[in-house]
């Protein structure tokens, strides 16, 4: 895989228009682009579609967690506006997973699932007091061969516990990593990250940046460096 398609760009911004300009920023460097929660509720699924009429590759990031029904009801809507991942929330259980994977499948559209895992912003503290039993690289691991077995396209997950879940995946399974930052960066609300290089090495497909390339001087530099990394 070419390293330019290994990096997500996460639009964290307001409006469609802020969207659009950091988007056309690393146009040409970058191929995929992220539209999580706040852009999504901001703008909705307009910006997913006038991001794929310009070509970019969409990850829409919207964690998925409710019933099975309403899950793959949206997920075939995620299908509909040519989204290429779609994220769920593992703790939404396997028939929840199992529900959007088959609602992906009859899509047809190439849709693939990702389950989120444990959050990036959590560490073992965090998870026992929301009651969760076992550290987070064990929870990490429980959760992932769980979306395996769901039949999910992949998982996401910090770079921390990549290498653990490539070592129990089978070949094709795709491992997303947020929580990566260029060496010396702000990690901001981030408990479990890491370099390019590293979630790299650690066996990650992709890597998932936000504030490091959003607030760069030179967007389009900042995603350069961190495509020189990943090759």
């Amino acid at each position: 895989m070419d390293a330019r398609d290994r990096l997500i760009v996460a639009l964290d911004v307001e409006t469609l228009p802020a969207a659009l300009e950091l988007a056309g920023r690393v146009e040409g460097t970058a191929r995929w682009v992220k539209v999580g929660l706040e852009l999504f509720i901001a703008e909705g699924p307009h910006a997913v579609r006038e991001l794929r009429r310009k070509g970019f590759g969409v990850m829409l990031d919207l964690k998925l967690c409710d019933i099975p029904e309403t899950v793959a009801r949206a997920t075939a809507r995620a299908a509909d506006l040519g989204a290429q991942l779609l994220t769920v929330h593992v703790g939404g259980g396997r028939r929840m997973m199992e529900s959007a994977a088959e609602a992906a499948r009859k899509a047809g559209s190439g849709l693939g699932i990702l389950g989120v895992t444990v959050l990036t912003s959590l560490d073992d503290r965090d998870l026992a007091e929301i009651g969760v039993q076992g550290d987070v690289g064990q929870v990490v691991v429980r959760r992932a061969r769980l979306a395996m077995e769901s039949g999910l396209f992949g998982v996401v997950a910090s770079p921390k516990e990549a290498a653990s879940i490539r070592a129990a995946a089978p070949d094709g399974f795709l491992i997303v990593t947020p929580g990566v930052r260029p060496e010396g960066s702000d990690v901001g609300d981030q408990k479990r990250v890491s370099t390019p290089r590293g979630a790299r090495a650690q066996g990650a497909d992709f890597v998932v940046v936000g504030r490091p390339i959003r607030d760069a001087t030179d967007p389009r530099k900042a995603a350069e460096a961190i495509i020189a990394e990943l090759a």
